[in-house]
């Protein structure tokens, strides 16, 4: 017996797995129940699994084989959660459960390989960051990518996926360590995570969020020293390196001298991650009350700009278009009106509501690198759905979302642009400006 099973005897972890009443509302709720359509994929079912670990009814090789195969096909979206009447807390049921998996299971040589390229080498920094960007938008601009993916199938299956949710590169980076000045009357000061794959990958997206804040009357500032969340290391479980990312981006953000009025994340899932540092550092003497002071700054950019959108967007973005929640901002940050407000105030454009706006696109950090089929399986629902609102864009607020989502309209051959949120709140302060290709860049 390992010791890391003995994390889930603790009488913590059997008080929070005794929340659970067994009731089936999660099962319904849940992505890979609905691709599956077995008990144990499905968080009522892995809570048994937890139970019986936690009272000592299987033991080390039970938790290679069956418990580590059901625990790692979690997406770890939430939605759980959201339909529990029990107040569950699931994920962090889970965070526990996968620390466990992680600790007894062997990874393959190629899972090894990219995670240690991707997120302890590349999401750590942004330099590197950067020159993979550029080294991608070349494999793009002269063609390369359009052979490779007519020969995808050659690919191993994590690669093939890597590579399918790769967006149109774009290479306007956010500098560090300067402010962009307010428009109008200025309204306040605030911080600006650029995050480490949206800066690299969806530049254009921390772009107009900076433009739309200026547009408001804020002073944007981009804090130098910044780093990933960490988000992408606590999904695999590794927690000793969310804890390293936490503290460096606690250090960057609390050490300035003048503070701002808030933190602003563009993206749903960093924005979780950043709002949980209390809880990632609940153990660190050292910092566990600054991280409760920054993550209390911490907001997501549609909760700051739906209390504070100053000036109205009046210029007309005639598109028909349909939201898709980000999971952890919807089941995490429990945002979901603010976006859609947000949206409808755009003169022109037309918000056709999903059959199930709460179900998980299948990205969840990276999950759908590492588990390719279920992850595609998921996608494909989420398609079907948004192909029956015939929108010509779709809308998210989540780094991880939106690549997944711009995979998924190639996969599902749809004539649709994937989009955040800002762009189009930004197409709009455009098109009131007399630019007439805002209906051309939307």
């Amino acid at each position: 017996m390992t010791k890391d099973i003995q994390v889930l005897r603790t009488p913590e972890y059997k008080a929070k797995l005794s929340k659970c009443i067994h009731c089936g509302m999660c099962l319904h709720a849940c992505p890979t129940y609905a691709v599956f359509g077995t008990e144990m994929d499905a968080p009522r079912g892995r809570i048994a699994l937890m139970r019986a670990a936690a009272e000592g009814r299987i033991g080390p090789e039970a938790v290679k084989d069956v418990f580590s195969r059901h625990v790692l096909l979690c997406l770890a979206c939430r939605s759980c959660e959201s339909a529990c009447p029990s107040g569950v807390q699931y994920s962090s049921l889970l965070e526990m459960a996968r620390s466990v998996v992680e600790y007894n299971r062997t990874q393959g040589a190629l899972e090894r390989l990219l995670r240690w390229i991707g997120t302890k080498k590349m999401m750590p920094n942004l330099k590197l960051l950067k020159l993979l960007a550029r080294g991608i938008w070349v494999y793009e601009v002269i063609g390369l990518q359009r052979l490779v993916r007519s020969f995808d199938f050659l690919l191993p299956a994590t690669l093939r996926a890597a590579e399918g949710i790769l967006p149109p590169v774009q290479l306007r980076f956010t500098p560090l360590g300067q402010s962009a000045s307010p428009q109008g009357e200025r309204r306040g000061r605030v911080f600006f995570f650029t995050g480490c794959i949206q800066e690299a990958f969806l530049a254009q997206v921390n772009e107009a969020t900076i433009r739309v804040l200026q547009r408001n009357g804020y002073e944007v500032y981009t804090p130098p020293g910044q780093t990933c969340c960490g988000a992408a290391h606590l999904h695999l479980g590794d927690f000793e390196s969310a804890k390293r990312l936490a503290r460096k981006n606690i250090d960057a953000f609390l050490s300035l001298d003048d503070q701002a009025d808030a933190v602003i994340c563009n993206a749903g899932g960093c924005g979780l991650a950043l709002k949980e540092y209390p809880h990632v550092l609940s153990d660190d003497a050292s910092y566990a009350h600054r991280a409760a002071e920054f993550s209390s700054k911490v907001k997501d950019v549609n909760e700051f700009l739906h209390d504070h959108l100053n000036v109205l967007p009046t210029g007309k973005v005639p598109v028909r278009a349909t939201y898709s929640d980000s999971c952890h901002l919807r089941h995490g940050q429990k945002i979901t009106n603010q976006p859609r407000d947000l949206l409808k105030k755009i003169p022109g454009l037309e918000l056709k509501e999903l059959q199930q706006p709460d179900r998980c696109c299948g990205s969840a950090g990276v999950y759908n690198i590492v588990q390719v089929d279920t992850a595609n399986a998921v996608l494909d629902e989420k398609m079907e759905d948004i192909a029956g609102t015939g929108a010509e864009v779709i809308v998210t607020s989540s780094t991880g979302c939106q690549m997944q989502l711009i995979a998924g309209v190639r996969r599902a051959g749809l004539k649709a642009k994937v989009m955040h949120v800002v762009e189009l709140l930004d197409l709009s302060y455009h098109a009131a400006d007399g630019n007439q290709n805002h209906r051309d860049e939307a």
